[in-house]
């Protein structure tokens, strides 16, 4: 079995989280150290016992108990915003692994439940304490198109991300070239360029 397949057949009975209790950045990458033999099978909390006897019976292995490092297995929970308290601080937004938070500096925000996996990120990055936790729905715990949802805005997520920042890198190398330009055609900006540059060397 290829390992890119049986990445695919893990992720595939993995909750879609995003939780990174597991000690990866995303399920995917979870699922693909455990098919590289790299990680076990008992370090995601909301797949809980049962999703560890799935991944064992794909592996043809023994079910592990969960890793008390990664966490306890417990009720998935979904996000719910005070909105009152709320100071549209944004950094719930910034956390939330699957875009599940709406919202824009100083306005309120808001979650969007069909869209909120229980990843409880945004908990500890609300300064304010305005993130309430209320128990998810069975059927949105057993939707198997919930899961997809989660899997979807992530990858989504990770691309516009990568993006980003593939543009800012890009603006900046810009910056830097015209800075480098306008100094080489002026020589009191490269007396000081130079300057700078002994004033930064490391002492002796």
């Amino acid at each position: 079995m290829a390992s890119s397949s049986l990445a695919d057949r893990i992720d595939a009975l993995l909750p879609q989280t995003q939780c990174e209790q597991c000690g990866f950045h995303g399920c995917r990458p979870y699922a693909e150290a455990i098919a590289r033999g790299e990680a076990q099978i008992n370090q995601c909390p909301p797949g809980g016992a049962a999703g560890i006897r799935k991944l064992a019976e794909l592996l043809g292995c023994e079910p592990l108990p969960l890793n008390p490092d990664n966490g306890v297995e417990k009720p998935r929970m979904l996000a719910r915003i005070v909105e009152a308290d709320c100071i549209g601080c944004t950094k719930c937004i910034q956390v939330c692994p699957v875009d599940a938070i709406v919202g824009g500096a100083k306005l309120m925000h808001s979650v969007i439940e069909d869209d909120c996996t229980g990843c409880e990120l945004c908990v500890p990055a609300c300064p304010v304490d305005c993130i309430a936790l209320e128990p998810m729905p069975l059927e949105q715990v057993d939707d198997p198109a919930c899961a997809d949802r989660g899997r979807a805005h992530f990858q989504r997520r990770e691309a516009r991300l990568a993006r980003e920042h593939a543009r800012h890198d890009a603006e900046l190398a810009a910056r830097k070239a015209q800075l480098g330009a306008a100094v080489s055609d002026n020589p009191v900006l490269a007396a000081l360029a130079r300057a700078k540059a002994r004033q930064q060397e490391p002492k002796p």
